[in-house]
Parts: structure tokens; sequence; C-alpha cells
């Protein structure tokens, strides 16, 4: 027992002398550092938590190995003892001699050369390498890659360089091939795709990336889908989850909107109350369009906010603050409102700072404010103003915001633009019923040197219509809100089909336009042209071959403008009056007063169903004279479908030609609707019922027929806005006519650009 209790004993002591020496051993007479050729001997010995006569303590000599490779400066890493020496040896990491990308067609290399933190002449790591590989996929995803793939490829150079190149397949865009949606039950999935921003990719949408996955885009869904329940009554609706799904061989996306929609609910009592002394919120009532038990629709409240802050601030009170109150009654479906108008705090424009315009100066953008600098702060006008500064057209996003300024009863306006393209240069091919085959050259600029001039150079040669157009607009002429033009004009069409002449005009003019209020305008003009009859037929009328030669007008005119509709290009609310007045004779050959009116009424009828109505009078007098063709109202083709260009109205009995009138009316009711395809593909229906007449001839002439009677007809149509321009079709049937007219079944208008 004694033997093997010292044999015990002896072991134990042998096991425990090497560590004891590990720990100590005595100090660390040397450091000797092998392998580093570019990095100074003395930064190496910077990041060793040990030195010369410190011991060998292992802890402390694995921190000094783990401390070196946190640097990134070396590739591998190695510490030994040797006697009383601690050897350090390096493998120096390479410095890059040059980044390169290969394969990448989409992405132009000066994007990705700014998402990767690599340089030249920077250490090269391989943890950095995956971190740029990675923001290089990043930025494919964001593009709607996510099946592209990236390799590194490292070129060892001498010196210990490399050139270090990103393979890149991009790979097929990630379409979105599926879009469903769980828990809705009050609206089809098919309506509800209509509503989101994000498509399904088929094949006609290869003209926009909308059918491409984008998780900003979806965001944006959840707000689309959000305000479209609300606006239908759905005051609870919520979206649960939005679910993207990348398939296995990842080029495509399945997405599934999980949806809540609550119930619907319905417009109960509303009431208007006011806190500011001398203002009854009963007179404001009429503000209100909607009433108790229609069904509730948050646009409609938001729009009432914005007309009762516009009328309290016409009325004298700059501050103001009208918050709806809400009274949600879950039982009888119905919310109940409260229009609140509480002083608001005062609070005063202090300076409005603009960002993002990198070509447009601060100027263009600051006079579509309707506030200044030191103005009471009004949300209904800044609303105002960022709604002009995109009417502009010169910025593809608008941010209007507002913040605190250096005082508590002061504000900063902040606004931020992306600029877009403002000029454009097309040329373009067509076909109109009137001119025949069109040959197009434009050349526009709607931001002339960034100062919101627009110059603008126009060319059109038919078979039957040559057109000239060169115009420069100034927005804010002698820096007021007064449009100021001048147009240089040369217009050449053939009539012989339908007056037996040729008609060329030859001119220029200058034009002012100035707002009278928010929806009221006025333009003035001066116009000075040669017109010139030629090339009659021997056959034509004796009143067309009386006025054969060359003319000049100097004419006088102004037009009354009061627009309120929701779009001048697209209306489906609102209505406009434009009243026009043309005075010849200041100069030239001719002397004639003309008179034109015009309106128009647009109603939306159903989601998408738009009833419009339009309407024209027109009558000229010749002032001492008779009143020459040319000057004279023309009616047909699109101004009543069913019926040939100029073929209604007067014409003389021998030969036929149209001699037009000196009085018109013509109208228009119309129906517009989809067609069942989706909207993207841009195509609309419309039934219609064109009617009007022209007569009216000076002097009374018996060889001419002038019955002046009403000429009705019907029709339908399709338009399409295609990428490559606006394409109509329309299809009219006189019902009331008389003998002598010129019908047209069919009205072609297309148009290209390339």
């Amino acid at each position: 027992m004694i033997a093997r209790a010292v044999l015990l004993i002896v072991l134990l002591l042998v096991g425990i002398a090497p560590a004891s020496a590990q720990q100590s051993g005595g100090p660390i007479r040397e450091i000797i550092i092998e392998g580093s050729h570019r990095i100074e001997q003395s930064t190496v010995r910077s990041y060793l938590l040990v030195r010369e006569g410190d011991p060998f303590d292992s802890e402390r000599i694995d921190r000094s190995l783990k401390s070196l490779f946190a640097t990134g400066l070396f590739a591998d890493i190695s510490i030994d003892r040797q006697a009383q020496a601690l050897v350090i040896r390096l493998v120096e990491n390479p410095i890059i001699n040059r980044i390169a990308f290969e394969g990448n067609q989409r992405v132009e290399d000066e994007v990705l050369e700014t998402e990767v933190q690599l340089r030249p002449r920077v250490v090269f790591t391989r943890t950095k390498v995956q971190e740029d590989l990675q923001r290089i996929l990043d930025v494919y995803k964001v593009r709607g890659r996510f099946a592209a793939s990236v390799v590194p490829k490292v070129i060892r150079l001498e010196q210990n360089r490399v050139d270090l190149v990103f393979e890149i397949d991009e790979g097929e865009l990630t379409k979105v091939e599926n879009i469903r949606f769980v828990g809705n039950r009050a609206m089809d999935d098919s309506d509800l795709r209509e509503v989101i921003r994000t498509k399904e990719a088929i094949w006609y949408r290869f003209f926009t990336s909308d059918d491409t996955y984008d998780p900003d885009r979806l965001a944006f869904d959840r707000e689309l889908l959000r305000r479209h329940y609300l606006s239908e009554g759905y005051a609870d609706f919520r979206v649960r989850s939005v679910v993207a799904e990348l398939t296995p061989e990842r080029d495509s996306f399945f997405i599934t909107f999980t949806l809540d929609e609550g119930q619907r609910y319905k417009f109960g009592t509303f009431d208007i109350s006011s806190e500011l002394r001398g203002l009854d919120g009963d007179t404001l009532r009429g503000l209100v369009e909607f009433e108790e038990g229609d069904w509730y629709d948050s646009d409609l409240v938001d729009e009432v906010v914005d007309k009762l802050t516009d009328e309290v601030g016409n009325l004298g009170f700059a501050f103001v603050d009208i918050r709806p109150q809400i009274d949600r009654d879950r039982e009888n479906r119905t919310i109940n409102l409260n229009f609140r108008i509480n002083e608001g705090p005062r609070v005063f424009v202090e300076r409005i700072d603009i960002t993002g315009n990198v070509r447009t100066i601060d100027k263009v953008i600051r006079r579509e404010f309707r506030l200044v600098e030191g103005d009471a702060f009004n949300s209904a006008k800044l609303r105002r103003s960022q709604q002009r500064i995109r009417n502009l057209g010169y910025f593809s996003n608008v941010e209007v915001e507002h913040g605190p300024g250096s005082a508590p009863d002061k504000a900063v306006v902040s606004v931020n633009v992306e600029e877009r393209s403002t000029g454009s240069l097309s040329v373009g091919a067509g076909f109109s019923t009137d001119a025949g085959v069109i040959g197009e050259f434009s050349l526009r600029e709607r931001n002339l040197l960034g100062r919101g001039q627009e110059l603008g150079l126009s060319v059109s040669i038919g078979a039957k219509k040559n057109q000239v157009d060169l115009a420069f607009t100034e927005p804010y002429f002698l820096d007021r809100e007064v449009r100021a033009g001048v147009d240089i004009f040369r217009r050449s069409s053939d009539l012989q089909a339908s007056r037996s002449h040729d008609f060329t005009e030859t001119g220029g003019g200058v034009r002012f336009g100035y707002p009278l209020s928010e929806n009221l305008s006025q333009t003035l003009r001066y116009q000075f042209r040669a017109s010139e009859i030629e090339n009659v037929q021997v056959r034509a009328s004796n009143l067309i071959r009386a006025q054969e030669g060359t003319r000049y007008v100097s004419e006088v005119s102004q037009i009354l403008l009061y627009d309120q509709r929701d779009s001048r290009i697209s209306p489906t609310d609102g209505y406009f009056v434009r009243l026009g007045s043309d005075l010849a004779g200041l100069g030239g050959d001719v002397a004639y007063l003309r008179n034109t009116a015009s309106s128009g009424y647009f109603l939306p009828v159903a989601d998408e169903w738009v009833l419009s109505t339009r309407g024209r009078v027109g009558y000229i007098v010749g002032l001492g004279e008779d009143v020459e063709i040319a000057d004279r109202y023309f009616l047909g083709g699109s101004t009543l479908r069913g019926f040939e260009a100029a073929g209604v109205g007067p014409r003389d009995k021998s030969t036929n030609d149209a001699l037009g009138g000196e009085w018109v009316y013509n109208g228009t009711v119309e129906l517009g609707f989809p067609v069942g395809l989706p909207n993207e593909f841009g195509i609309r229906a419309r039934m219609f019922t064109d009617f009007g007449s022209a007569g009216g001839v000076s002097p009374s002439n018996a060889n001419v027929l002038d019955p002046g009677s009403l000429r009705l007809s019907v029709g339908a149509g399709l338009g399409w806005s295609s990428p490559l321009g606006p394409i109509a079709i329309d299809f009219g049937s006189p019902i009331l006519e008389e003998d002598e007219d010129r019908d047209e079944l069919i009205r072609i208008n297309f148009g290209t650009r390339f």
C-alpha cells in the first residue's frame, strides 16, 4: 500500500510539473516576429499583450493571438515557444490591386462600386469579400432579381497583391406568379388585385415593372388596401400579414395577403361644433356632402376637413385645428361624427427649405407656394402648395413636411423633390380620318435651364395637313403669376374633297394668361396671320372663287375659363365653363367679332363609369363687311361623329362645297366605362350621342342650301392609351340628317412614338 501511494505521488508530480512550467518557466527573454514584410514589427508588437520580461502566460498569449487576427491584416498566425523566446510567424493578407465586375449588364459598374466596401490599395480579407458579395446580391434583389448569384475570383499577383473579380450571373427577373387574398368576403380577389400596385406576371406586362417582386411596394400595397376599405365603409379593416414565398427555383414569388375586413359602417349623425368666438358651426353644415345613412367613406371625411379649414380661414380665423371625433356604434354599425373646430396653436412659417433640386432653381418651386415666410401656418394651404409643385411635372416625387422652428411659435417647412427628365424628342407616325397618314417630329423642353420656361418645336407632315409650330412660354412673366408666350406657326390643309381649295396660314402671336382666383383664369392673345385660299378648282362655288387669294388678319382674343375638373387630361368629376371672344379689324384686311362659349360636366355614376356632357355655341358677325369662309364655323368629324369633317352646314347647291356657318351649336352626351380587361391595358369603351347644327351665310344667296336643322347621331367607340400613343376608333350613325349631309361611319385616330 505504501509503495502504491508513493508511485501515485510521483505520477502527480510529473503531470503537474509541465503545466507549472508552462505558466511560468522563467520570463520571456526575446520576442521574434517572422513574416512581417509590409507591416512594421512595432505595429505587430502593439497588439501583443505580453512583453520581454513577462512570464510565459498561456492565457495572455492566446489573447494576443486573437488580437492579431482581429486586425484583419493577416491570413495566418502562429505563436510558438523556443527555449526562452516567443516566436510569432505571420502570413500577411494581400493588398487589393484592382476590383472588377463581370457579367453585370443590368447594373452599371459605378452603382456596384458605390455599394462594395473594399477598394484598391486596401487589405484583402475573405470576411470583407463575403460582406461585399451580400451587398451586391442586395442590389439585385432591390431590382427584382432574386436568382442572381455572385462568385468572387481572386487573381494573385507579385508583391503580395491580388485582383478581385466579382463574377455575376444576374439571372432572370423574379416575377410575381400569384397574388392571393385570405379573409376577404365582401370583395373579390380580382377587385383587390386592381387596388394594389403589385401585379401578377402576364405576357402583356412587358412595359411595366409592377410584376416584379419589391418588398417596398408591398408595404405601399398594405396602405392602398387600407385606404380602399376605409373608403368603402370598413372602418375596422386591417391587414394581418403579407407573406411572400420564393419558389425553390428562385424565379418567382407567391404573395398572400391575410385580411380582416371587419363590419361595414354607415354614416350616423354628424355635427360641427366650434370653440372659436364668433363662429357658429351650424353655418358650415352645407360643406358636408354626405348624409346620414350613406356608407361611411374616410375620403369624404378628409374632404370635409379640408373644406372646413379653407372656409374658416377665409372667414379670418388664421389658426384653427379641426379634428373629426368618431363615435363608432358597433351594434347599429354606424359612425357618428363631430367636426370639432378649435383654436390651433399660433404658429408662423419661419422658413421654407428646399432640397433635391439639382437643376431646377429654388425660385421655380418657391413661387408655387401658397405660404411664404412669416405667414400663419395653414395645413390646407400647405397641401395645396404640394399639389401645385406636383402639377409642374418637373419632379417624380414631391414631399412637403413641417417641423418645429427656432421657437415654439415657429415652424420650418421642408420640401424634398426628385427631378425627372423634362425634355422630349419624339418622331412619330400616325393616321387620322381628317389628315390621312401623318409624320411628326417634335422637340420640347418644359423646364428650360431649370427656370420653368417651356420651349417647343413641332412639325407634322401629312397627306392632307402640314403644320409647323414654334412656341415659347414664360410662366411667371416679370415675376408675377402671368403666363406669357410667343407663338410662330405655318399650317396648310388640303380641303379639295370638301371645299374645292387648299388653305394656308402663316403667322405669329403673343399671349398672356393669369389667374383671377384658384379656379378662374383669363388669357389674352394677339395674333397676326396671313391666310391664303389657293388652288381653287374650276368647278368650285362662286362664293369660294370670289375669296381666292391672300388676306391679312389682325386679331385680339380673350378666353375666360372656370375649371373645377379633377383632371384636365382625363376628367372623371367636376365641370368647366369657357367663354371666348375674337375681335379682328385693328389693322389687317378683315373685321369681325366672334364669340364662342363651351362647357362640360363630368359625373362618376359608378366605379370607373363616367357620364359626361359637353356643349358649344358660337356666333360670328362681320364688322362692316361679310364674314369670309376661312373664319366661319365648320361642323362634323370629331365635333359631330357620324358626319364627315365639314359634313354639316350650309352648302352650294351646284357644287356641294361646304361653305361653313356664321353660327354653330353642338353637344355630346357620353358614357365611358371599362371593358372588363385589366386597367393596365388602358382600354375603355364609350357610348355617345352627338347633336348640333351650323348655319348662316352672308350675303344671302339663293344658290346656298342652309336648312339649319338639328342633326343627331348615336354611336360607340373604343379608346386605347397604348404605350406607343393614343388610339381611338368611333362608330357613328346619323339619326337626324339632311340629304346634302356627308356621313362618316367609322372615325379612326392613332399615333406612335419611337
